[in-house]
């Protein structure tokens, strides 16, 4: 595993992060076994992941109970990442969320507190200073923030800087690449990478547009008229396909599965501190950490040329689910 410095810390998190989505948010990846979950966790502690991201709102609390009980014991030596929501962006309301996060994690402390979106209603600088004083009080050791665009960023970084600003990003969807990291750059903030296998399709598995699950289907690569859309664009659905399609016969030709080309793209793009990896069983995960490599600067130059013309037609729109004039990413 290897391991690289969280913005302006003196941290050393490895470069795969262990995502705790799934194993709370049964309704959106499908139900799961507790136990898998548990053992996938177990799985990454061995892999030497050291940086372990979850959210309140993954599965409503779920996914932080889930955490802290796979933990365990070993809780001590990783860094725990969690997310307030934006509805609780206010002073009282992120005290509350910290509290409730803590007892669920079973932990005195979370590492990287983030800010999962931007409010459009509570000001920066209140929610900072509630911040601050949960830092002052150690229960919390960084800030973080996610899904900020650089305007944003920029604003938040202005009131007391941030460690890391958690965005997706994968060889599919590489809107950050605009605006967002020459800004994270600039301001000294890693980059978590959320998201790396553009939720499977990444994984080589969907041949056509319907065999991809329903509630995967919503964003703005897919046409405004699939189910669950709020976007109301067309969608670009062949040249996804086309580009999925040419990832597949690209990783063949160099004997590389197409998750594991995906994964070692990602973790070599600049200014990407870790990339946090989902996985709702033991399996699963330690396959996609053994296909992480260096795969060289040819390939993912030819990866890049590939999947240029995606990332044209989708632009600098960070947000993934809607369009540019109603960007929650700024």
């Amino acid at each position: 595993m290897e391991y690289r410095r969280l913005g302006r810390t003196d941290w050393m998190v490895s470069v795969v992060s262990f995502g705790a989505w799934q194993i709370g948010d049964a309704e959106f990846w499908g139900d799961d076994d507790a136990a898998n979950a548990e053992t996938a966790v177990q799985v990454a502690l061995d892999g030497g992941i050291t940086l372990f991201d979850t959210a309140e709102m993954y599965g409503a609390g779920a996914s932080e109970e889930a955490l802290g009980k796979a933990l365990g014991p070993r809780r001590k030596d990783v860094y725990i990442a969690d997310k307030v929501s934006p509805e609780n962006c206010a002073p009282n309301r992120v005290r509350s969320s910290c509290e409730a996060s803590l007892r669920r994690l079973g932990t005195d402390c979370i590492d990287l507190y983030q800010v999962h979106w931007p409010s459009r209603t509570v000001p920066f600088e209140d929610t900072r200073a509630a911040l601050d004083a949960l830092r002052d009080e150690g229960k919390i050791r960084e800030i973080g923030v996610s899904n900020f665009g650089p305007r944003d960023l920029g604003s938040w970084c202005a009131r007391g800087g941030a460690v890391s600003d958690q965005v997706g990003y994968n060889l599919l969807f590489r809107a950050v690449e605009y605006e967002v990291i020459p800004a994270c750059r600039d301001l000294g903030v890693s980059v978590l990478a959320y998201m790396p296998l553009m939720q499977g399709l990444l994984t080589g598995r969907y041949a056509s547009i319907e065999d991809i699950p329903m509630l995967r289907r919503r964003t703005r690569h897919f046409s405004r008229h699939r189910d669950g859309t709020r976007h109301g664009e067309d969608g670009h659905e062949n040249l996804l396909m086309d580009t999925v399609a040419d990832l597949r016969d690209f990783a063949a030709a160099v004997g590389l599965t197409v998750e594991g080309m995906a994964l070692s793209w990602l973790v070599a793009q600049p200014g990407v501190a870790s990339i946090v990896l989902g996985a709702r069983n033991p399996s699963q995960l330690l396959g996609n950490l053994r296909a992480v490599a260096d795969i060289g600067p040819a390939a993912i130059a030819q990866l890049n040329e590939l999947t240029y013309p995606l990332k044209r037609v989708l632009g600098p729109n960070c947000d993934m689910w809607q369009t540019a004039e109603n960007s929650r990413i700024r």
